[in-house]
């Protein structure tokens, strides 16, 4: 499935390689939800969320699109929701902000299936 001989590798390697990322990432599971928790959103929440959403992203790189990367929630991302978006407009509540995230989310899926994802990178010149 993961066409180890094909790629010069071996379980063993891959373990270690998916223990070594694992370990690179799991701050993650923490840090995550004490940024979002500044900003108002549940810690238990976000915690759960996070874990649930570095998961899901994990396994689809993996079994779907046989990539040996993780994916998880951003650090620089998430700051800048809860101390800019959030933390400096007492007027936007963190369930408005993430109702724009989640919008802005699907208008970018909705332009990646289109052919307008294309017509844009071909007009980004090479220089």
């Amino acid at each position: 499935m993961f066409k180890l001989k094909e790629n010069n590798t071996n379980a063993k390697t891959e373990m270690m390689a998916g223990i070594t990322t694992f370990f690179t990432m799991v701050y993650i599971v923490v840090v995550n939800p004490i940024i979002l928790a500044d900003a108002g959103v549940p810690f238990e929440q976000v915690f759960t969320a996070t874990i649930i959403a570095a998961v899901i992203g994990t396994l689809w790189m993996a079994l779907f699109a046989n990539y040996p990367i993780a994916i998880a929630p951003g650090m620089g991302l998430n700051a800048y929701f809860a101390y800019s978006v959030v933390g400096n407009n007492q007027n936007i509540s963190y369930e408005t902000a993430f109702a724009a995230v989640f919008i802005a989310g699907l208008i970018f899926v909705i332009l990646s299936l289109t052919p307008f994802r294309e017509k844009l990178i071909e007009a980004i010149p090479a220089t």
